[in-house]
């Protein structure tokens, strides 16, 4: 495991990300509290950009729990079957809409525990809407920041807890409001998976990954590794 970032590392690291995008937004479309918490719901194992999709014409109709319990769960999922896992989705779309009418009016509650008890909300969800729309300092931690939170060295750990709960040891107050979505967007389009784009990234003198690229499609590993090629034989086959 990485050795963790000082206090004055993690203050540079944040420092460069929000000079290169001084407000950084939620990729999900979203209309209000309620819309919001669907579109997140409806993001575990897709992409926001799927999903986003499938939402365009629903959140036009339906912006309210009310509107989505009319909707039905057959009408829903018309909408979100080209999302991943639609029909579970659908289920606790619809139950969590009633529950929101039944305990909370109708409203998105501003409370951890109260979203934590809607059907198909946990912990990261819970943290996108306290953060998105209620302004909180949370740090929902998806694949994303897991990868990027272990792979730099900021805020190594095991789970997806112990990341978040790294964070927000580590990270700076006043950067913690935008901080998940910074690392989210790293994650996504610099520091992927497979083949980081390093060359790409602000924080990369920073960075304890190993393994680091050099240009596009090597990394210093793969190259100080890398096997040479064999002689061809020039003698027959015995």
């Amino acid at each position: 495991m990485p050795k963790r970032f000082s206090p004055i590392e993690a203050e540079t690291f944040f420092a460069r990300l929000a000079a290169q995008n001084p407000e950084p937004k939620t990729e999900l479309l979203y209309r209000n509290p309620f819309t919001l918490l669907v579109a997140v719901v409806l993001s575990a194992q897709a992409t926001d950009k799927g999903v986003n999709k499938a939402t365009a014409e629903l959140f036009k109709i339906v912006d309210t729990p009310q509107k989505m319990v009319a909707l039905g769960e057959a009408g829903l999922i018309d909408h979100i079957k080209t999302i991943g896992l639609y029909r579970n989705k659908a289920q606790n779309v619809i139950a969590l809409s009633k529950a929101l009418i039944a305990n909370y009016a109708g409203e998105v509650p501003h409370d951890r525990e109260a979203l934590e008890a809607l059907p198909g909300v946990g912990r990261k969800t819970a943290n996108v809407v306290l953060n998105v729309a209620f302004g909180e300092k949370t740090m929902a931690v998806d694949t994303h920041i897991f990868r990027v939170a272990n792979r730099t060295g900021l805020a190594p750990g095991k789970t997806p807890r112990a990341v978040e709960d790294g964070l927000v040891k580590i990270v700076p107050d006043k950067y913690a409001l935008n901080a998940h979505h910074w690392l989210i967007l790293l994650g996504r389009y610099v520091c992927v998976a497979r083949t980081p784009r390093c060359p790409d990234c602000v924080v990369r003198d920073l960075c304890r990954f190993p393994g680091k690229t050099i240009v596009e499609g090597t990394s210093s590993k793969k190259n100080s590794t890398a096997r040479p090629a064999r002689r061809k034989k020039t003698r027959g086959k015995k």
